[in-house]
């Protein structure tokens, strides 16, 4: 396992903190175009990911790529996490991961 170059845990709001490094995000899949996914995040705030995920997508996915912008995450590898996941319980580890246990994280 490559430990050189962590993702950060990141929701919607997490994620300008973070633009032109690699991030990880859960989202709820709103809306595939073939060339972009409009998603909900863990914090109920819309992300968009660029690219093309390599199959059907569930309901919930794990998006791990560049923060493109504050908005938008360009993605290098996309995870189906199935059609139930808890939100809330993503969103505070997003939280913790990027408070006082971030040193734990990255």
């Amino acid at each position: 396992m490559d430990t050189s170059n962590p993702a950060v845990f990141v929701n919607a709001e997490l994620l300008r903190m973070y633009v032109g490094r690699k991030v990880r995000a859960v989202i709820q899949v709103v809306c595939s175009d073939g060339g972009s996914v409009v998603g909900k995040s863990t914090d109920e705030k819309q992300l968009v990911v660029k690219g093309s995920p390599p199959g059907p997508l569930s309901t919930y996915v794990e998006v791990i790529g560049i923060a493109d912008s504050n908005q938008s995450i360009r993605a290098e590898q996309w995870t189906n996490f199935g059609d139930s996941f808890d939100t809330n319980s993503y969103n505070q580890l997003c939280l913790l991961a990027n408070g006082e246990y971030k040193h734990l994280f990255i």
